[in-house]
C-alpha cells in the first residue's frame, strides 16, 4: 500500500519562509513524476511545481523564483521550500507522485493527504 505523508504547513507572516516535506512508504517498484499541487479558498486544484526523477524542475509562474522543488530519490521525499510568501499563497498543499508499485502492476498517481499552508499578518 503506497501512501505520501506531508508534513511542514502552518502558520507564517507575508514575506516568510516554509518548507513542506512529502515522503512515499509501502511497497514501490519505481517513483517518476513528484510534485505539489495547492488549491486555495473556492479555487481549483493548481499545479505549484513538479521534478523529474532526474531533477528537471517546473514551476507555475505565480511561484518562479520564490519556490524551489527538491528531491531525495534514496529517501523517496519530496520538498518545496517556499520564500517570499504572500496571503495568495495561502491554501492547502498535496503532494503528488505517479508510482509504479510493483512491476507487475502499471503506474498511477498518489496523493498525500494536504497540509495547510496560511499566510497573514
Amino acid at each position: 500500500q503506497v501512501q505520501l505523508v506531508e508534513s511542514g504547513g502552518g502558520l507564517v507572516q507575508p514575506g516568510g519562509s516554509l518548507t513542506l516535506s512529502c515522503a512515499a512508504s509501502g511497497t514501490i517498484f519505481a517513483i517518476y513524476n513528484m510534485g505539489w499541487y495547492r488549491q486555495g479558498p473556492g479555487k481549483q486544484r493548481e499545479l505549484v511545481a513538479t521534478i523529474t526523477s532526474g531533477g528537471i524542475t517546473t514551476s507555475a509562474d505565480s511561484v518562479k523564483g520564490r519556490f524551489t522543488i527538491s528531491r531525495d530519490n534514496a529517501k523517496k521525499a519530496v520538498a518545496l521550500q517556499m520564500n517570499s510568501l504572500k496571503p495568495e499563497d495561502t491554501a492547502v498543499y498535496y503532494c503528488n507522485a505517479f508510482i509504479r508499485p510493483d512491476w507487475r502492476m502499471s503506474s498511477q498517481d498518489y496523493w498525500g493527504q494536504g497540509t495547510q499552508v496560511t499566510v497573514s499578518s
